[in-house]
């Protein structure tokens, strides 16, 4: 908007406040020029079509059919690696820490840059945008599990944050890999599926399995008993040993198969709920992929950066 003099911040206020109290039936229009369409095209296994052409799409806009203009020209990458760093993922991280070969051919080859971030109840910036491969790798080892906490939309509004102040020439995209559920995070996904796209950033999520890191994680220590042994009731004519009162009363057992319950329903409700990863990938273009093994990480990371 231009003025043709000087206005001073309180009267432009004033004017905008005027013109919302007497003007609230009016309704506002702007053009837009250029409007970014991510597109991607997948067959019935799921590959990669390559080599379509503008004249093979229709592209509307309150049912007008839009002219499409695709550039061509090669952009580098710049890539924000984002791993989910608590408790429950300590035995999936060596399967990640393997990744930095990959991530030097694939986007530092190209000329482009590699940023690492790793997220439990904290946000760190593990390497900040490098194309040096060994900083790459030393920056993956370096990552630890911490927390029980995923504060996994947070991390990944912190990952647009950090894409956001990359040159425009350059193709942002986010690669998450974590569980798709956020345990502690303040912002919320609509909010950052929103800034994503505001800022022309691409989200690939690479899915670990919840079910592996239940069975796999660290179990968190017991509780000690608040009470000593001879303050629980014990039948009659046993001793009120530490093992007695376990083998009794049950406390201190090791077998509970209530987390195990509690996650199978997660994941049914799930099904009917949209997670976090799901939204990301939807509205921006990207897509996810499962990870169990070492080799689903690395053919879903060859997918999407030779995508």
């Amino acid at each position: 908007m231009r003025f043709p003099r000087p206005v001073a911040l309180p009267a432009l206020l004033a004017t905008v406040v005027f013109a919302q109290e007497d003007l609230s039936d009016q309704v506002f229009r702007a053009t837009v020029n250029v409007v970014v369409a991510p597109v991607t095209v997948t067959d019935r296994d799921g590959q990669y079509v390559h080599g379509l052409q503008p004249q093979q799409f229709r592209l509307y806009d309150n049912d007008k059919p839009q002219d499409i203009k695709v550039d061509v020209s090669f952009l580098p990458i710049s890539l924000v690696v984002a791993v989910q760093a608590d408790r429950v993922v300590e035995e999936v991280l060596p399967k990640v820490r393997k990744i930095a070969p990959l991530l030097q051919g694939l986007v530092v080859g190209e000329g482009g840059e590699v940023a690492i971030v790793a997220f439990d109840h904290r946000i760190r910036t593990m390497q900040d945008f490098t194309a040096d491969g060994d900083k790459i790798t030393e920056a993956l080892n370096q990552i630890r599990p911490g927390s029980s906490s995923s504060r996994m939309i947070d991390a990944t509004n912190s990952a647009i944050r950090i894409l956001s102040r990359r040159p425009g020439n350059r193709r942002r995209v986010v690669l998450l890999i974590s569980e798709t559920r956020d345990k502690a995070s303040e912002s919320k996904s609509r909010e950052t599926m929103t800034y994503a796209q505001l800022q022309n950033v691409l989200i690939y999520t690479v899915n670990i399995n919840r079910l592996v890191t239940l069975f796999t994680a660290t179990p968190e220590p017991p509780r000690p008993d608040p009470l000593p042994p001879g303050a629980r009731p014990l039948p009659a004519g046993v001793p009120p040993t530490p093992e007695a009162v376990r083998q009794t009363t049950g406390y201190g057992q090791s077998a509970d198969f209530i987390p195990l319950f509690i996650e199978i329903f997660r994941q049914a409700k799930a099904i009917f709920v949209s997670n976090p990863a799901e939204v990301f990938t939807r509205f921006t273009g990207g897509r996810e992929y499962p990870f169990t093994t070492q080799k689903d990480l690395e053919e879903a990371i060859r997918k999407i950066l030779l995508s």
